[in-house]
């Protein structure tokens, strides 16, 4: 096991066979298997999470939300490759909460699954207005950023982030087991006259990803800034 997560067989972040599955191929007991595993993680080659198993140690991918921007120019300044592929492109009919905030019946829906180094990082779920969408190509929107897309001037967004579990459909996008942790951001991107443009879903492997926010000081509060109740 040293020998294929030093040598990269096993890639950064990929999740290990289950204790059972590591028992029957190797021929030994589980007690093994996890003393083996234990002693890797001692030596920072591998860990552990609730809800995931056993995976290859990596740094996790971080976003800063103090300035508007997208993950993979946050992952490029970092040296980290990234890439979009996409898994959905066409016309629909609005969801109930994308034609509340957009207040139209139709969009444009792209889905996709970004990549850092090569492996599953977020899967994403853009929506916009027909007539903002109606002359972009699945290849445009796999090569580039919709801010960069939409020909509109982008002013603000509001992202909402809450934890939740992986169905199938992302479990299998994403290479996690189905109920692991996940994180999920709806992010409302609009335009500088503050007409929402683009209502997009994000949604993060809950062991690979940590989003960091600088709190400014501000008068003292039992609510740390940022922060809400959900109703």
């Amino acid at each position: 096991m040293r020998r294929r997560v030093e040598s990269g067989d096993l890639a950064a972040g990929a999740l290990l066979p289950s204790e059972s599955e590591l028992s029957a191929a190797y021929g030994v007991s589980r007690v093994t298997v996890r003393k083996a595993l234990e002693l890797l993680r001692d030596e920072g080659l591998i860990d552990s999470r609730q809800g995931f198993g056993w995976f290859v140690a990596a740094d996790p991918v971080r976003q800063t939300l103090g300035r508007l921007g997208t993950i993979e120019a946050q992952l490029g300044e970092l040296g980290v490759g990234s890439a979009r592929r996409v898994v959905g492109f066409g016309f629909v009919a609005a969801p109930p909460r994308v034609r509340q905030v957009l207040g139209v019946d139709s969009v444009l829906e792209v889905r996709r699954v970004n990549q850092a180094d090569g492996q599953p990082f977020a899967r994403v779920t853009v929506w916009c207005r027909e007539d903002v969408g109606a002359g972009l190509s699945r290849a445009e929107v796999e090569a580039t950023p919709f801010y960069e897309l939409v020909g509109v001037a982008i002013g603000s967004a509001t992202q909402t982030i809450g934890a939740a579990a992986a169905g199938p459909e992302d479990a299998a996008l994403l290479a996690v087991p189905v109920g692991s942790p996940v994180l999920r951001c709806e992010r409302i991107t609009r335009a500088l006259d503050g007409n929402p443009v683009l209502v997009s879903e994000h949604v993060f492997p809950g062991h690979r990803t940590e989003f960091v926010v600088e709190l400014s000081q501000v008068e003292p509060s039992i609510s740390p800034s940022g922060l809400r109740l959900v109703e």
